[in-house]
């Protein structure tokens, strides 16, 4: 018998979403951070679980931290190819060198691995057939692409 000591999580690639996004809104400073917004306008979803379009009007309010990492707080819809409407809240953080951020503000293509850009995805929908989105786990892998308006995440579930 094993003891619980002994499960090791394993994950698996679920799908992609790639989110068409505008330049950022700059909203101002709040105490130790910078706010800003950046629309999302739409987008494609693929991958071997779920596959479908990421409608216009979410967003992502992003807190700059004195520590130069930013919080991310994300909300947008995917419309799946059934039809179904998925509602989506993705948190997480990016952190990079002040070179890296500007080499990205140049529009420069920086190597993901030069920076650490991760998610925590929540998806609600009433969708029968996409319930197992609200009963898993899942974290994202994210690549900065605003040099070609758009970020890509690639999302695993936890087993």
């Amino acid at each position: 018998m094993r003891s619980n000591d002994d499960i090791e999580p394993r994950f698996a690639f679920a799908f992609q979403v790639t989110a068409m996004v505008e330049q950022p809104i700059h909203i101002g400073h709040s105490g130790a951070t910078e706010l800003s917004f950046t629309p999302i306008v739409g987008g494609s979803v693929d991958g071997p679980r779920l596959q479908g379009t990421v409608l216009p009007g979410g967003g992502d309010w992003a807190r700059l931290r004195r520590d130069h990492v930013f919080e991310l707080d994300a909300r947008y819809l995917i419309r799946a190819h059934d039809g179904a409407v998925i509602d989506i809240v993705n948190r997480g953080f990016w952190a990079g060198s002040p070179e890296v951020v500007a080499a990205l503000d140049a529009g420069e293509d920086v190597s993901p691995d030069a920076y650490y850009f991760r998610t925590q995805p929540v998806f609600r929908t009433d969708a029968a057939v996409h319930a197992w989105l609200t009963r898993t786990v899942f974290f994202g892998v994210a690549y900065d692409e605003l040099h070609e308006g758009h970020i890509r995440i690639k999302f695993y579930e936890v087993l």
